[in-house]
């Protein structure tokens, strides 16, 4: 009797306990990268977390608690992010090369803000693991009214497939705009992509239908392009296309890199067409992408 009443008691008295004192412990063997708000980056396993505070298993420190409400970001740590030990900044526009898009999609929630010299800008969001849409303009407004009537603005639907995870995955889009509101204002391109290779370092082979002016090109453009990682923020990038045409071919090729900060990425390159009676000469290349979340928390 003694027993049953002393087991009452301690179940009466857990049921009012306050539910934030019974910290949720983790079964996840993922690591983390928790960021504070005073800039400080802790790497780690979580061991235990609750609306208040987290605890982590970090190699440096040990184990470590972290108040909720000075954690500015908690990113898990995947794949190539972790090189020797070195934790390797996250490639913020892995779906595409300088302009040209390849196999690997964004994630449910990723999204990025692109510039291109200044007047070309383009928003993309990852409506889920396999499906991205993007919208994009150039302000020709801003020169004036008539140019702005003839103010490019575009949407970028894209499908991405992994046949097999950080191996092979295909991707599918359109992108298509207009620089007006008559009927031959339309432009665009519908292309297919194959990628060879994970996130970090790949090669992709596609081809893609233009048109303009509501005629289609009648043959495709083939896209050779290549994504080299060198170190913790630097990657080497070749974008290459085979434009045929019935007066001949020109061709277009490109070398530069990409590196990334915490907050952006920047590209930057040279771009060299090669045509018949064309002397050699080089178009510079510069842009940034601005990484941002539209996830729930």
């Amino acid at each position: 009797m003694k027993r049953f009443i002393l087991i009452a008691a301690v179940f009466i008295v857990t049921i009012n306990l306050p539910l934030h004192l019974f910290a949720q412990i983790s079964t996840d063997t993922t690591e983390y990268i928790i960021e504070t708000k005073d800039g400080n980056q802790f790497q780690g396993v979580i061991l235990s977390e609750d609306q208040e505070k987290i605890q982590i298993q970090t190699d440096q420190f040990g184990a470590i608690t972290i108040s909720q409400s000075n954690i500015k970001s908690k990113t898990p740590v995947v794949g190539s992010m972790v090189v020797n030990g070195e934790v390797w900044m996250e490639n913020t526009q892995s779906s595409r090369y300088f302009f040209a898009p390849n196999g690997h999609g964004l994630r449910a929630g990723e999204g990025y803000y692109q510039n291109l010299w200044v007047l070309f800008n383009q928003v993309s969001i990852g409506v889920s693991d396999n499906f991205s849409i993007g919208f994009g303009l150039v302000p020709l407004f801003l020169f004036g009214s008539d140019a702005g009537t003839y103010s490019p603005i575009w949407i970028v639907p894209k499908i991405s497939i992994p046949v097999k995870k950080d191996k092979f995955n295909l991707g599918a889009g359109v992108f298509a705009g207009t620089a007006g509101f008559n009927e031959d204002a339309g432009f665009g391109i519908v292309y297919g992509t194959g990628t060879i290779g994970n996130r970090n370092e790949n090669i992709s082979l596609g081809l893609g239908y233009g048109y303009a002016g509501g005629d289609w090109a009648n043959s495709p453009m083939i896209n050779l392009s290549i994504m080299l990682r060198t170190g913790r923020k630097g990657y080497i990038l070749s974008e290459n296309y085979l434009f045929p045409f019935e007066e001949g071919s020109v061709v277009l090729l490109s070398f530069g890199g990409r590196t990334m900060t915490k907050t952006l990425g920047i590209d930057y390159g040279l771009f060299i067409p090669i045509a018949e009676d064309t002397g050699l000469f080089a178009i510079p290349w510069l842009g940034i992408s601005v990484p941002f979340s539209v996830k729930k928390k």
